[in-house]
């Protein structure tokens, strides 16, 4: 068995995702590209490649991942390109979408021969977190003025939306783009594509799949555009644990069983939005799940087990795909979790260890 700590890959998981991405691409004439900036592991690309339709990024590096690994569509996103990697981006990109006017006038030029497109924002968002909000105020991301993009608009073919986060809620996900089609019908009426970005949890339980379909066919015939989506969560949600061991336990005023893995390291975007893990919640046996690096709020969570926990017993996390493989790093030195594959037969698959020279040549 491989020692922990390690991030374990449902294929099967992963699958039942795929073939929900699959089902909506055929119903509603969208393409699917996966995001980058959620799920890079790309050992896991073979089985998602026959289910969406490309890749789409947030750097020059995630950019040539995506264009190298997984092929297909690839579009090149960027807050801000630089001069030294514009001509780069150029040559792996499909599609090249500048954060501003700014940058597309700038960049007019190297981007010719491609098509190219503009990040809009909607001045509005799902997002609970100002951390997160591309609305926030005085925000960078994107352009929003109706006037100053039809100016440019014959620059462009299309336009990216990226204003969902963590929206499972479809009525919402319908009354923000009926705000849309509005405020920007002027736009929309003469682009060629229009991505709605990421953020959207169509594969999760009970959500309204054929709804779903149904409005962003309505959306794209009546702008006779190519509608894309960006799955991150929505493609890896459910497939994925981080599997760690007890190293100590320790009662000091609860129970606390000590892992051999680090939240901060291993799950950062949890401790960044202060969020939990998911872990086991079946018993009457309390513990708080403690990471093992030097950082007092190191804290995976409150489980709960059916029996007392043992030095060397082993804790499933679950749903540890999204913004973890993608953020790990080197804090404390603690060891990087491995990355392995649960195939559809059952039989685990080893992809990656991390060793102690991983650990000097990231460093100087």
């Amino acid at each position: 068995m491989l020692p922990t700590p390690f991030y374990l890959i449902d294929e099967e998981a992963l699958l039942r995702n795929m073939r929900k991405i699959q089902h909506l691409r055929e119903s509603s004439g969208a393409k699917a590209l996966l995001a980058l900036k959620c799920f890079a592991t790309w050992s896991a690309f073979d089985i998602m490649r026959p289910y969406m339709d490309g890749t789409t990024s947030s750097s020059l590096y995630e950019l040539r991942l995506g264009h190298e690994k997984f092929g297909k569509e690839t579009h090149a996103y960027s807050v801000a390109w630089s001069d030294r990697e514009i001509d780069e981006a150029c040559g792996y990109a499909d599609k090249i979408i500048f954060n501003t006017i700014g940058q597309l006038t700038r960049y007019a030029e190297q981007s010719a021969h491609i098509r190219r497109g503009v990040r809009l924002n909607p001045r509005f968002s799902t997002s609970g977190f100002d951390l997160a909000d591309p609305a926030r105020p005085f925000s960078r991301l994107g352009e929003w003025d109706v006037a100053k993009l039809l100016a440019v608009s014959d620059m462009i073919s299309g336009v990216m939306i990226h204003y969902n986060c963590e929206n499972g809620d479809f009525a919402l996900f319908d009354r923000q783009l009926s705000r849309i089609e509005t405020e920007f019908a002027p736009l929309l009426e003469r682009l060629d594509w229009v991505s709605l970005g990421g953020g959207l949890h169509f594969t999760g339980a009970d959500y309204p799949i054929e709804e779903f379909a149904a409005r962003l066919k309505t959306f794209s015939e009546r702008f006779g555009v190519q509608v894309y989506l960006e799955p991150g969560e929505a493609s890896i949600t459910q497939s994925t644990t981080l599997e760690v061991s007890v190293l100590d336990i320790l009662d000091n005023g609860k129970n606390i069983a000590i892992v051999d893995s680090s939240i901060e390291a291993h799950m950062l975007d949890l401790l960044i939005y202060r969020e939990s893990a998911k872990l086991p919640q079946s018993g009457d046996h309390a513990y708080q799940i403690a990471g093992k690096s030097c950082l007092a709020g190191d804290i995976f969570g409150e489980a709960r087990f059916e029996r007392p926990l043992q030095i060397g017993d082993r804790i499933s996390v679950r749903d540890a795909a999204g913004y973890t493989m993608v953020k790990k790093n080197w804090f404390n030195g603690v060891n990087m979790p491995a990355i392995a594959i649960r195939r559809a037969d059952g039989s685990i698959e080893t992809i990656r260890e991390f060793t102690y020279e991983d650990y000097t040549s990231s460093l100087s």
